[in-house]
């Protein structure tokens, strides 16, 4: 009886030391998804909504941004990561008789040049070029011009708190893709912090800014967010939704609510 005793415990104590370990490996993948320059592949599918777009207030948008992130390492010192935007992008009324437009919309392309680990001031950076392709299927879908420029992220890491910016500057090069397309000056910053928990949900408040320069322009997006990591079989998965406050935005931007959900693919090394 003394040995089926132990041996029950035993069992028992290697159970729990076993879920330990693994609600552990799940918050530090969560963490590692609130750095932008983390050594892991992640592909995100962001759904957007944002409404009262257009000079009436009467038009909506809704966006589907499919956005994978791929890590490269070029020393054992050194990583590039790969970030890609790709918009799928349904609006309607956002401009007199404009109607309803679907397709892509441009492409945004950032490398970043990171160390492989923080410094010993536990801060992490990364620095490189950002581009803008023109694949947008219709004119009003995009801005019908190549643009390049420079940007750079940086963090830190502490407990469960991450707390960093990101930001870039596009400016437009070479003519444009189709009539009527202006240039292109637009600055975006992007601060944010975040939380995760011993479980794996993690908790993030940022802003999405943008400025246009050319057309002096202000759009400031508050966005509130919650996320959970789960995995099914072995594959993790981030679950994410939240909401989003345009503070600023111009007369004929989006204004008051928006809303934000998506799921993200994980694929540790």
């Amino acid at each position: 009886m003394r040995k089926i005793a132990t041996s029950q415990v035993t069992a028992f104590a290697l159970a729990v030391l076993f879920a330990t370990d693994a609600c552990a490996q799940d918050a530090d993948l969560a963490k590692k998804l609130t750095n932008p320059v983390a050594s892991l592949v992640s592909v995100p599918f962001q759904f957007n909504y944002d409404g009262r777009i257009g000079p009436g207030s009467d038009g909506g948008r809704t966006t589907l941004n499919i956005q994978p992130v791929i890590p490269f390492s070029i020393t054992t010192e050194w990583n590039i990561i790969s970030r890609t935007i790709l918009p799928v992008i349904s609006q309607w009324d956002i401009a007199p008789r404009s109607g309803r437009q679907f397709g892509l919309g441009d492409t945004t392309q950032s490398l970043f040049v990171s160390p492989a680990a923080p410094g010993e001031s536990g801060i992490i950076w990364g620095v490189g070029p950002v581009g803008r392709l023109p694949t947008a299927t219709e004119n009003l879908l995009g801005g019908n011009r190549w643009g390049l420029g420079p940007t750079a992220v940086v963090l830190k890491q502490s407990g469960g708190w991450t707390i960093g910016a990101l930001a870039n500057h596009i400016w437009s090069v070479g003519g444009a893709t189709r009539s009527g397309a202006g240039p292109v000056n637009a600055t975006f910053l992007q601060p944010f912090i975040s939380y995760t928990t011993a479980d794996a949900w993690t908790f993030t408040l940022n802003t999405e800014s943008t400025y246009d320069w050319a057309n002096d322009k202000l759009t400031v997006p508050i966005n509130a967010m919650v996320a959970k990591l789960i995995k099914v079989g072995d594959q993790p998965i981030s679950l994410f939704a939240g909401a989003r406050y345009y503070a600023l935005s111009p007369e004929s931007g989006p204004k008051g609510l928006g809303l934000r959900a998506g799921i993200t693919f994980l694929f540790p090394k």
